[in-house]
């Protein structure tokens, strides 16, 4: 039997009050998931309208299952290990613009319509020059959008009330800036006109936004047992973790439309999201930097023995609550709050996160994740954080490329690469040559933007800790720190 709406008696039909660009795992695993929680629980009464926004995709498998999958959610939750699963039914429909240009068109026409969301890649909010209001469709999301609004715009007689919240998931800093620049370029290179122009302005609402959830997707490995255990098929399983977070920057009254605080959803409507950002780069992100070098060289390979082992847990725990919260401006149980939410994702039992697959990229990595705080610190403190520090000397090891005798597979770019094998291959090993391998490591500006080795003390500091490294081992270094 498979999943459909003639299989799931609870099946309802909502108005489609939502137009959403992308129908990959992440959004049905976290923005269509959170609108059938607000249909369930508030009343929100809305579907989603579901655009393909490339040739290939799923949009045919969704309309097959009549817009319904079923959405794992598997991770920690309130402090226990939780597994389970539901049937989301928020997508009316599926949309193929290369085939159904009409239709998506048409879509413009629905007077209930009232907010778009997008999820389109990094690289999908981007203007193409070749893009032409006439093409069926445009190539590129912005142009597409920009087509769609304008239809909508000429089809109402550019009545105000007919505008749209527009909310863009894609992980650029201010996306919904970007966007409505891109949109307002084609406004004007299309020539549409100054009534369209203020109507877009005056009428449409772009808002910033930040979204934070990890989705695995279709589990292909387990699909067999899953299907035993819900006895019916599926084609879009999907799993994500339990934790999720959306903070959303736009005017006071857009979360009285779209109530998520009421549902209980973990969503922040708030006018400056930059601390937000800074909190999630920092902390998770950092955390995570900050611990590769060390929990590898320790002997450790993914992140949740880390955090499960007591003396790497204690170390990250330490680098989170007493070197990276005190640089930031949040409140402090908010932060705090966050930070547990990130050791609980860190511990999550059912999700294997390597180590060597987050240490790609480590020195760029280390230079925005971790470096402003090590420089906040310094200004807050007027010291070093010798947690920090001592996983920066734990990076330059680590680019020695051995864990004992085994050879680390590292992956950088060439130049960081060839910077580090030089350097290591000029270290005999004494404590004044890992002084000048440190001096050359701070000192590559094209990293770190800047020369480290004018940060007191700092050269000082890191060539204790890798000279502690090189000569006792990790185990007992970080005893020695601890």
């Amino acid at each position: 039997m498979k999943l459909s709406k003639e299989s799931f008696p609870e099946y309802k039909k909502h108005p489609e009050r939502v137009l959403q660009f992308g129908e990959g795992n992440f959004l049905r695993a976290f923005v269509d998931w959170q609108i059938d929680t607000m249909n369930k629980s508030v009343g929100f009464d809305g579907s989603v309208i579901v655009v393909q926004p490339i040739e290939q995709g799923l949009v045919d498998k969704l309309n097959d299952q009549d817009g319904l999958y079923t959405l794992y959610l598997q991770g920690i939750k309130e402090g226990k290990a939780v597994k389970e699963h539901s049937v989301i039914n928020s997508i009316s429909r599926g949309i193929n613009p290369y085939t159904q240009y009409d239709e998506y068109l048409q879509a413009a026409e629905t007077p209930e319509l009232r907010f778009i969301i997008s999820n389109t890649t990094e690289s999908g909010i981007a203007f193409a020059e070749n893009d032409q209001l006439a093409d069926a469709p445009q190539k590129s999301y912005p142009g597409k959008l920009t087509a769609f609004l304008y239809h909508r715009f000429r089809t109402f007689g550019g009545d105000k009330d007919k505008g749209l919240i527009i909310i863009p998931c894609e992980l650029i800093d201010r996306n919904g800036e970007k966007l409505k620049e891109i949109v307002l370029k084609y406004v004007e290179f299309w020539k549409l006109g100054e009534e369209f122009k203020t109507w877009l302005e005056n009428s449409n609402t772009f808002c910033c936004s930040l979204v934070d959830r990890i989705v695995t997707g279709y589990p292909r490995d387990t699909i067999k047992e899953i299907t035993e255990e819900l006895g019916y098929e599926d084609n879009l399983v999907v799993v994500g973790e339990q934790f999720h977070l959306w903070v959303i920057e736009g005017p006071e009254w857009v979360k009285k439309e779209f109530p998520t605080e009421e549902a209980g959803l973990n969503v922040k409507f708030v006018s400056d999201m930059t601390p937000y950002r800074t909190r999630k780069v920092r902390i998770l992100n950092g955390a995570h930097t900050s611990l590769v070098p060390v929990a590898y060289l320790y002997g450790l390979d993914t992140v949740g023995q880390s955090v499960d082992d007591p003396v790497i847990g204690q170390f990250i725990k330490d680098v989170i609550y007493e070197e990276i919260i005190p640089t930031l401006d949040l409140p402090q149980e908010e932060l705090k709050y966050f930070a547990g939410a990130v050791l609980e994702r860190f511990a999550n039992p059912f999700v294997q996160h390597y180590l060597l697959s987050i240490a790609l990229n480590s020195m760029s990595k280390f230079e925005t994740r971790v470096l402003p705080t090590l420089l906040e610190y310094v200004r807050r403190n007027q010291q070093l954080p010798e947690k920090i520090v001592f996983s920066l000397a734990a990076l330059i090891e680590f680019y020695k490329g051995k864990r004992g005798d085994e050879a680390i597979k590292l992956a950088d770019d060439a130049d960081i690469l060839g910077l580090y094998q030089e350097a290591w291959q000029k270290c005999d090993g004494s404590e004044a040559a890992l002084s000048e391998l440190v001096r050359t490591i701070l000192g590559y500006q094209k990293n770190w933007k800047m020369d480290l080795n004018e940060v007191a003390g700092l050269t000082e500091a890191v060539t204790r800790d890798l000279t502690a490294i090189e000569k006792l081992g990790m185990p007992e270094a970080l005893k020695n720190l601890l």
